[in-house]
């Protein structure tokens, strides 16, 4: 991988680890940092031995939100010049499964980057929260529209209007955390599930992801038509031949994402 300034991005099995790495700051994210995860997810959509990412933050927090100090002067035509949320944009581009393995805060931009994972492993200790009403702004980068989808209208209201933190029980109540792990197992589940996931079919996994994803915002018909084309597609593949000769042959398949 390339040399990333803010984050660190590796391969352990079949799993791309990117980890945000500016724990002094609780890994607030500026500009170049997102454009820096963004670029190591694609990277890890292009390259056949990572099967799955997974994302983390090293230090004591996941993320505790944009970098304010960043932004704090920004006015209304430099921030439509930049169009800074354009990278935002590339992570629902990404094919592969994201695993979100989140501690402490995540706050702000960092709760719009956990909705941004497919699924997301909490530790124990973990809050979320939409602050930015409480300094006269609110979320930008898909976090009214991603928690709308999730929870429902009035809970992402309330949230959204008070900016109070919600903690990790009730965030896996409104169906955003999938699993809560004591802070000290958080990393070593969180890969744990990863690994698992890497032993999967690839294209399997890809296809699922996509019509999953179309389910959020196609009729139950119109979804059910994209489900069936993609069925379809799979039986082209070498995976589908492999999985169901090793099933008859009672051995293990082995997938090579053809």
């Amino acid at each position: 991988m390339s040399n990333f300034q803010f984050i660190e991005a590796s391969v352990v099995g079949g799993v791309g680890l990117i980890e945000l790495n500016r724990p002094k700051q609780y890994n607030a994210l500026n500009r170049t940092m997102v454009r820096e995860i963004v670029e190591a997810m694609e990277s890890f959509d292009q390259l056949d031995e990572v099967i799955t990412i997974l994302i983390t933050g090293r230090g004591r927090a996941f993320s505790a939100g944009a970098d304010i100090d960043e932004m704090a002067n920004d006015d209304s035509i430099h921030l439509e010049l930049l169009n800074q949320f354009t990278d935002w944009d590339r992570f629902s581009l990404i094919k592969k499964p994201i695993i979100g393995a989140v501690k402490g805060f995540v706050f702000g931009g960092g709760f719009e980057l956990a909705l941004c994972c497919d699924i997301l492993i909490a530790a124990s200790d973990t809050e979320f929260s939409f602050p930015e009403v409480n300094i006269g702004v609110m979320p930008g980068a898909g976090g009214t529209q991603r928690l709308t989808k999730l929870v429902g209208r009035t809970k992402a209201l309330e949230w959204l209007w008070t900016g109070e933190r919600i903690p990790v029980e009730k965030a896996q109540e409104h169906g955003i955390v999938n699993r809560i792990v004591s802070h000290e197992l958080l990393t070593e589940e969180a890969m744990k599930f990863a690994l698992k996931l890497a032993k999967q079919p690839p294209l399997s996994l890809r296809l699922i992801k996509d019509s999953v994803n179309k389910a959020v915002d196609y009729s139950l018909y119109e979804g059910m038509q994209y489900e069936r084309k993609n069925f379809y597609l799979l039986f082209s593949s070498q995976d589908q031949k492999e999985g169901m000769q090793a099933f008859m042959e009672k051995r293990k398949p082995e997938f090579k994402g053809r």
